[in-house]
């Protein structure tokens, strides 16, 4: 059940059928009730109690499969929650961290945080770096560092195309406007070839070629109606004006294709399937099938947004998205951790220890060990 619910019902603003959602979840077990009722004895916290910077919580438990040998379900705490902050309130108190067994850290390896990076190639081949501090000046083109920004000039079919190329690293993200006003949040590890200029009446085709976007495009309306093409060599996704996430790593088995505002398409050789909000596209790269589902639309994009959103993830599935944004390698001392399951949303902001320290307060792993960029968890 998404927390939203407990908090419309707190000001008793839940529809009908919202109603019959919150109240099946809530007799579905003491500990649902104890929440509830946790959140509620602290909804009107004095905003002046509020630490800001430790303004996490706990928000719901998960069962988790634990041992082949003997299937038993044990509650995993959700890792953490990211500050809930809106005009009607904010809560949860302060309270400090404690940590049980010894963090253990053996050399002076600092795991950085990700920052904004990546690097653009000319269509000439040559290459520019861009981070923060750094500001670049181009034919029809500037950035500052933090993003990078096409100019619209004048061109028809006769023109020949120039295309330029932004890849960003593990460790980084970037902000790119496309010569259309097409806004495009690129994550880390991800890389994208466009062109410098759309033609008018043409075709606005990018390719995706490995990695996380999120586009938001412009209408269709404003540039002769010509549609929007994301492609790559597994998929298409067409539009003509909307809002929608792409996340198609080199190694992940699928591509998820996830709609927030518009229509799109999405389609290979083998079928097509339309999209309308909330919904989310999986094309299996090993039978080339395309299946549609339901998604939480917040967890998915969330990462455009700062933040680590883990809803029902693996301790594994979340270490894959954590070493690219702080570009680390990872191993698990006991592989039974791996399939322990939690819930909740992060900081990108956080220290990777800071993160770590969250997950550890689960219980579910006793110590994790930092050498030479690569985390140990034990």
């Amino acid at each position: 059940m998404e927390f939203k619910l407990i908090v419309k019902k707190l000001n008793n603003t839940l529809t009908t059928e919202e109603e019959i959602i919150f109240n099946k979840w809530f007799e579905e077990s003491q500990i649902h009730k104890n929440y509830f009722n946790s959140v509620k004895n602290n909804y009107l916290t004095d905003l002046d109690n509020i630490n800001v910077e430790e303004g996490w919580f706990s928000i719901r438990n998960k069962l988790s499969k634990h041992s082949q040998k003997k299937t038993y379900w044990k509650y995993a705490v959700a890792a953490s929650v990211a500050l809930l902050i809106s005009i009607n309130f904010i809560f949860n108190k302060k309270e400090e961290i404690k940590i049980g067994a010894p963090i253990i850290v053996e050399n002076d390896t600092k795991i950085e945080i990700g920052t904004d990076k990546a690097t653009l190639t000319l269509g000439d081949g040559s290459v520019v770096s861009l981070e923060k501090g750094s500001a670049y000046n181009g034919h029809n083109v500037t950035s500052n560092g933090e993003e990078i920004v096409y100019n619209k000039k004048k061109s028809n079919s006769k023109d020949e195309i120039a295309y330029n190329t932004l890849t960003v690293p593990r460790g980084g993200q970037f902000y790119l406007v496309l010569s259309d006003g097409t806004k495009v949040w690129l994550n880390s590890e991800s890389k994208l070839i466009y062109p410098v200029n759309f033609v008018d009446g043409m075709l606005r085709k990018v390719e995706l070629v490995y990695g996380e976007a999120y586009f938001d495009v412009s209408p269709s309306i404003e540039h002769k109606d010509t549609k929007f093409l994301v492609f790559n060599d597994h998929q298409e996704v067409e539009v003509l004006g909307t809002e929608f996430n792409i996340k198609a790593y080199n190694n992940e088995d699928s591509i998820y294709t996830t709609l927030v505002e518009g229509k799109v398409s999405v389609s290979n050789m083998e079928s097509k399937q339309k999209l309308i909000p909330n919904q989310q596209t999986k094309l299996n790269l090993k039978n080339k099938s395309i299946g549609v589902q339901e998604v939480d639309v917040y967890s998915e994009i969330s990462w455009k947004k700062g933040l680590f959103s883990f809803k029902g993830k693996t301790l594994k599935e979340i270490m894959v998205v954590l070493t690219r944004w702080y570009d680390f390698e990872v191993e698990f001392a006991n592989e039974e951790l791996e399939n322990v399951k939690f819930n909740g949303v992060l900081s990108k902001k956080d220290s990777i220890k800071e993160i770590l320290n969250v997950i550890k307060k689960t219980k579910f792993i006793n110590a994790y060990e930092i050498k030479n960029q690569k985390i140990t968890i034990q």
